[in-house]
């Protein structure tokens, strides 16, 4: 698989009239590669993605496709001429037509046109439903279908916008597999845009994390978790509580839980305040460790349950315990941490305010 530059990004700012939603917004995405924009309701990610698309003009930077300008200020190449094919969150199916004619609507005059339409019915699952019409089939069925119809003229690139959105949460979770699987096995480059931390997770190589019209980190799904840049990038992926600390050396942070020693190193001068984010499976149930808490309700996950525990000084915390540890809310439970790879940024505000939750 090549890993040539395929998509860039340069100093990208984009909106409505006068207004940017998007600003100085630099990623790339290399040839094969499936991005992801990450982020709430409102936060950039969709003004992006339809730029990319040709649907909305930039305002500053520019957007190059295999190395051509398709999108500058006062230039936009059109939508049909970009080879971007886009996967929309209500499918747009034709109503009209059977399955392989809506697959096939994009490439009618293909010499090999049966071919390539019978070709991405096997690809999608759907071989025997070529002549169904779109209301004859499930949400899931009809999802393959539109992806089908964009992967039929080759797009260098396809960009798919919130497209498991209207199916239910297993159903999201099989596509989500399946379309990657799909992508890759054609070595098709694409963006998807979502909300679903989940879904980010399972499609994308690459996920970039938006907040209020900027790009706060473009990384893997294991340096997001693991590695995040900011306070945000930390609180938005995963789960878990800042609690407060003071460096004591660049590998060591005192706190009401005792000295946490990580295998990184942390900025900033013995004595500063920081705010260390401890995860769920961070924190282990330890029956005979004098470090104590309370519970203060639980969720029950099949293997593991998630428990939210309070601190003698008001801290929260969430642990996960494996499941066959039955605490009740109100019990006294004995914890320690065992995190390696701590993650803790310069103090600010006030950290109890400051949860951080998956999406």
């Amino acid at each position: 698989m090549s890993h040539s530059l395929l998509l860039n990004l340069r100093g990208l700012a984009c909106g409505y009239q006068d207004s940017r939603v998007v600003q100085d917004l630099n990623l790339h995405l290399n040839a094969g590669d499936i991005g992801c924009l990450l982020g709430s309701s409102g936060c950039g990610k969709t003004t992006t993605l339809r730029a990319i698309a040709g649907f909305e003009p930039v305002q500053a930077g520019e957007i190059s496709l295999a190395g051509a300008v398709i999108s500058r200020p006062g230039f936009t190449l059109a939508p049909e001429k970009r080879r971007i094919g886009m996967v929309f969150q209500d499918y747009a199916l034709f109503p009209h037509l059977n399955v392989a004619d809506n697959i096939g609507f994009g490439i009618r005059r293909h010499p090999r046109l049966r071919e390539v339409v019978d070709e991405l019915l096997e690809r999608v699952n759907l071989k025997n439903l070529g002549k169904r019409y779109p209301h004859e089939l499930s949400g899931g069925q009809q999802q393959r279908v539109a992806l089908a119809r964009a992967l039929a003229p080759e797009p260098q690139l396809l960009l798919l916008d919130e497209p498991f959105s209207n199916l239910d949460v297993e159903l999201r979770k099989r596509l989500s597999a399946e379309v990657r699987e799909i992508l890759k096995a054609r070595g098709t480059s694409a963006i998807l845009v979502t909300h679903d931390q989940e879904e980010a997770f399972a499609v994308s190589d690459h996920i970039g994390v938006f907040k209020e019209g900027r790009l706060e980190q473009w990384d893997t799904p294991y340096n997001l978790y693991h590695e995040p840049l900011t306070p945000y990038v930390a609180s938005f992926i995963g789960q878990g509580y800042f609690i407060r600390g003071q460096l004591l050396d660049h590998d060591a942070i005192q706190t009401e839980l005792g000295v946490l020693r990580g295998n990184r190193a942390y900025p900033g001068p013995s004595g500063s305040a920081v705010d260390v984010l401890l995860r769920p499976d961070d924190i282990v149930h330890a029956p005979h460790s004098a470090l104590k808490a309370q519970v203060t309700g639980r969720t029950f996950q099949g293997a593991s349950t998630l428990y939210n525990l309070r601190l003698a000084t008001g801290s929260q915390l969430e642990a996960l315990f494996p499941s066959h540890v039955d605490c009740m809310p109100g019990d006294e439970v004995g914890i320690q941490v065992a995190a390696e790879h701590l993650v803790a940024f310069p103090a600010s505000g006030s950290v109890q305010a400051s949860r951080a939750t998956a999406l």
